[in-house]
């Protein structure tokens, strides 16, 4: 069991063989399309994106002034780095799976520039927005300032002091924004 659990990959793995056992043995009337294999991948890189967005913002950021100074490292030397791989990643395959969801479907431009043909469509349009101006705070804002503060490029000290605020608003920001986009996408998903 321990070296099952112990490989992240090999978990990974199952649970795909796990989930594609369920679809196929309880479908449930939902036939398995191009289409649905592009939502099911969009729900789970959000769920991933914005998963790492409230880690950051609950636990990670607020703690991080509590911990002693040399423990800080194994976070911004080990933890925060990967953090941000699968962070900055997952926010770019929910906006393209989530934009790829709305063009099978038809609705991308109608949505995008709120003249759907139902409130569900405009709905949908207001939360990709907001998913990606939040996008674009991850890899214009934020990602830039974490790549100085973690001394992933040469940065001075004023630098990674300017840089610590802007990535901190940013991702509030994302935080802020949050709230609204998942309404968004999950009443636009009702009826």
């Amino acid at each position: 069991m321990a070296k099952f659990f112990g490989n992240l990959h090999l978990v990974l793995l199952a649970g795909l063989i796990a989930a594609i056992a369920v679809m196929f043995g309880f479908r449930a009337d939902v036939p398995i399309t191009h289409e649905w294999l592009f939502l099911w991948l969009h729900v789970f890189f959000g769920i991933l994106w914005i998963g790492l967005l409230y880690y950051l913002n609950f636990v990670q950021v607020p703690t991080m002034p509590k911990i002693p100074a040399e423990l800080k490292s194994a976070v911004t030397g080990y933890i925060a780095p990967k953090v941000f791989f699968f962070f900055r990643w997952s926010a770019l395959l929910t906006v393209l799976t989530g934009l790829t969801v709305a063009y099978l479907r038809g609705y991308v431009h109608r949505a995008m520039s709120f003249q759907g043909v139902n409130g569900h469509e405009n709905l949908i349009g207001l939360g990709m927005w907001l998913a990606l101006i939040m996008a674009f705070n991850v890899w214009f804002i934020i990602w830039p300032a974490q790549k100085k503060i973690l001394g992933i490029v040469e940065a001075t000290t004023e630098e990674k002091a300017a840089a610590a605020p802007r990535a901190l608003y940013a991702s509030r920001t994302n935080l802020l924004l949050s709230l609204p986009m998942l309404y968004c996408m999950v009443s636009a998903n009702l009826g």
